[in-house]
Parts: C-alpha cells; structure tokens; sequence
C-alpha cells in the first residue's frame, strides 16, 4: 500500500512541476495483452480489465469468427480491441499444417538446420523466413482478414523478429546456456538459402565467410531490413484498410537489433509498445525508466510510444506501479501489461484503476514528464537501485541459497522476509569488458568469498547481470 501511495505522490509532484509537457495521442492510456483459448473465461477476462481502468486490449483471437464474438463482449466493458497478429511465428493454431504443407518457409540457423526439426529453445519456436515472397503474401492476407472484421480498431505486430541469437542472461540458466561472450551458430538465424542468396547478389560476399558473422555489420543489418521490409507490408495494408498499427518489439532499440535483428524506429507505426519487461532483464524497476528513455530518444517521431511492463514475470506483482512511475518519467505515453492475469485480486485491480484515472488525467491536462534529453547511463553504480537488488543476491548466493532456476525468468523469488548478513565488500575490480559485456571481481571480507560480477550491455543500457562464486 505505502508503494501505491508513494505513486501517486510522484505524479501529484509532476502535476505541479510540469506545464510544458506536449498533449499526447488521443490512443487508449491503458492496455493490456489477450489470447483466446479454451483455458480463458473470456467473460471474466474482460470484467477485470474494466474492473483495473484498462482501456484497450491486443487480442490474439484464433480465428475471424472468434475475434468477431470477442469484440462483443469487449464492447460490453468498454474496451478497445486492437489485433494481436503473431507473424514471422506463426500461432498454434496454424503452425502444424504450415510446417507440413510449406517446410520450405521456415527459417534457418548457421548450421544449415531448419527449425522444422532442429529445436531452438523451445518446440514452440517455429520461425517463418522473411525473406521469402511466399510468406510475405501469406501475411499481408493474414493481416487483411483481420482488419475486415468490424470492431477491430488496429493490430498490434507480434513476433515480428528471427529468433533470439541471445537470450536474457537469466532466462539463459533455462536451457544451460552461457552466451556472455558469442553468439552460438545453433541460436543465429536468418540463413535461409533465400535469404543468403538475396544478401550475396547485394554485397558479393557469403556472409558465413566472416570470421564472426554475428559482427558483421553489414549481414546484421540486412537481416534487420528483411524484418522491416515485412512490418512496413502489414503496416501499409492495415493502413490502407483504415486501421492503426502498433507493435510489441524487445525492450530498447538497440537490444532489439541485437538479440532478434528488430529496427523498429524504421517502421511506419501509429504506436510502439516494447516489451521493457523488468524481470526478464535486471529485476529492478528502473529497466523500464531505461528502456524506455532509449526508445523515446530514437523512436521515430511520428510514432506514439508506450511501454510494456510485465506484471507475472517472477517479481511481486505490486512492483507493477513503480515500473509504471518508471516508464512515465522517461516518455511513455501510456502503459500495456503482460498481462491482466497479474492483477489476480480485486484489490490490486482496485488500486490500479485509481492509479490509472489518475494518470488519464494527467494526460488529458498535457502534463505528462518530459524525459532527460540523454541516453540512460550504462554505469551500474550510478543506478543505486539496480546495486541494491544486485548486492541482495549476492548476500543470497553467499548464504549459499539458489538465486537462479529453471522459472519463468530464470531466476528464484527471493523472499524479501528473510534477512541476511551485512555484505563488507571491496572495490569492483574491471577484469573484462567488450561491446556487450563487463565483468568484475570483487571480495567480500565479511565471508572471506570472492565474487564474478557481470553486466550485460545490449542497446547503449544495462540490460542484465549476473553474480556467480569463484
């Protein structure tokens, strides 16, 4: 409860402070994201998100039918419905018979192993290759049933992307993995003979030549541009059937064009909802000031940003406000949250509605926060929350308890009841450092134990750490 107020209390103090602050958007404030299957009660889904002050919903419904029957029943609550289109993977409901009537569509690593049989963390990640006219016209098709049911008011792209070269460092200890320093040829998509092809006869060279391609720059981009070239397609045929577009990309520019070979500051987008999901990346909140504070500065400016914020992701649900503070203060316009089902009772429902009104108002009033014209600081001891929850682990790991397992994020809630020992540490000492990576020693003399600390450096930000025993 002290938290929620202490939310209020900020936007009470931007209230007073900002008068400059531009009108934004008239788009809803106030999402969250939906997908219709048997196990939802799609009646009760939408009772809470009226119940929690949401406005809008991007809904991944399986069938036109479908979205048809849930549009009503949004209208009932006073929800907006915007599409959530899943492309380059496509969804369950259709990824079987793709993978046995078109093998020849589905992407590939630097190995030459297609995901059709090659397992690339998940069975669930069946990626399309971009590159390829066949499935670019099967989404611009997908794309326009879509915008043709009355109700739906836009589509919001989802899996837009090649699958992740490299993951979240947490999320890593998931599948056994070590990626700090390369990037495996087994996780490195985009190799499709087609796409190959298409790279070669534009710059003369294979790119599996380099000694690296993961730091080739021009193989990265054109693989990026592949991925633009298909959003800027399923953006001009929503946009020619009258909707809007938003999209759920990675967390930041940058990240994204690293870990999944997004650029989404290129595409024509109405609004912009990254995936800034705090428990995936740092478990502290001030991700989500980051994060977004990196979009606001690069996004393109006729695009509305928002901000995702993960609200079941392995951190306490009620964080969700001081993630929301965060990513008001660095520019977002509004807030989308993975998802509704994080507000399992009815009084956090409650007190986000109150927070939510709120800050509609605030909108309304043109008062919302000009963010800091600089980039977020990719100093981790200038985030003094970030240290803390890193320095809480450490006191964990030391007490010999698990901080990492196999979990949504990777990681073990820690139990803020319990209490540790002091931490007496000395200085951090820089051992290692590359484009991506920083990496530190550093002793604590209360327990005679030496630590590895490292820091993930994805998109000019902070975007994961690790501590391990040496």
């Amino acid at each position: 409860m002290k938290r929620f107020f202490k939310a209020l209390t900020v936007f009470a103090a931007i209230l007073a402070l900002l008068s400059c602050s531009k009108k934004s958007e008239t788009y809803p404030m106030f999402w969250t994201w939906l997908e219709d299957i048997p196990e939802i009660d799609m009646e009760s889904a939408f009772t809470h998100m009226e119940e929690a002050g949401l406005d809008a919903v991007m809904l991944h419904a399986p069938s036109v039918e479908a979205y048809k029957k849930d549009v009503e029943i949004a209208r009932r609550h006073g929800i907006t419905v915007y599409a959530w289109v899943w492309t380059l993977n496509p969804p369950r409901q259709e990824r079987a018979q793709m993978l046995e009537e078109h093998p020849d569509w589905f992407s590939v690593n630097r190995n030459g192993e297609s995901v059709v049989d090659h397992k690339a963390y998940v069975n669930s990640y069946k990626f399309l290759c971009p590159a390829l006219p066949e499935v670019r016209e099967y989404l611009a098709r997908k794309v326009a049933d879509i915008c043709a049911v009355d109700g739906v008011e836009g589509i919001c792209l989802d899996y837009c992307r090649l699958i992740d070269c490299v993951l979240p460092i947490s999320l890593a200890y998931n599948y056994n993995l070590r990626q700090d320093t390369e990037v495996w040829p087994e996780y490195d998509y985009g190799y499709h003979p087609s796409m190959l092809e298409k790279f070669e006869k534009e710059y003369g060279y294979d790119p599996r030549e380099q000694d690296d391609p993961s730091r080739d720059e021009k193989w990265c981009e054109f693989r990026c541009n592949q991925i633009t070239e298909v959003a800027n397609l399923m953006c001009d045929v929503a946009h020619k059937a009258g909707k809007k577009v938003t999209a759920s990309p990675f967390a930041a520019i940058g990240l994204d064009k690293f870990m999944v070979f997004q650029d989404f500051a290129k595409w024509d987008l109405d609004m912009v909802h990254p995936m800034a999901y705090c428990d995936f990346y740092t478990m502290d909140p001030s991700f989500a000031r980051d994060a977004t504070l990196s979009n606001y500065l690069g996004k393109g400016s006729g695009t509305t940003l928002m901000c995702g914020v993960d609200t079941e992701l392995g951190g306490e649900p009620e964080f969700i406000f001081e993630k929301m503070d965060a990513a008001f203060s660095a520019g977002a316009q509004g807030i989308s949250l993975y998802t509704i089902e994080g507000l399992a009772s009815a009084d956090l429902r409650a007190r986000f509605k109150v927070y939510a009104d709120s800050l509609r108002a605030v909108r309304a009033a043109g008062k919302l926060p000009e963010p800091p014209a600089v980039a977020p600081s990719t100093d981790p001891f200038e985030n003094a929350s970030l240290m803390a929850v890193i320095e809480r682990n450490m006191q964990r790991m030391i007490a010999n308890g698990a901080i990492h397992e196999r979990s949504v994020n990777g990681m073990v809630p820690d139990d803020l009841s319990v209490s540790y020992p002091a931490l007496d540490l000395g200085e951090y000492e820089l051992v290692f450092e590359n484009e991506r990576l920083r990496r530190y020693q550093v002793s604590d003399k209360a327990s005679g134990k030496t630590l590895e600390v490292l820091f993930v450096l994805y998109g000019d930000l902070i975007s994961g750490w690790d501590i391990r025993l040496l």
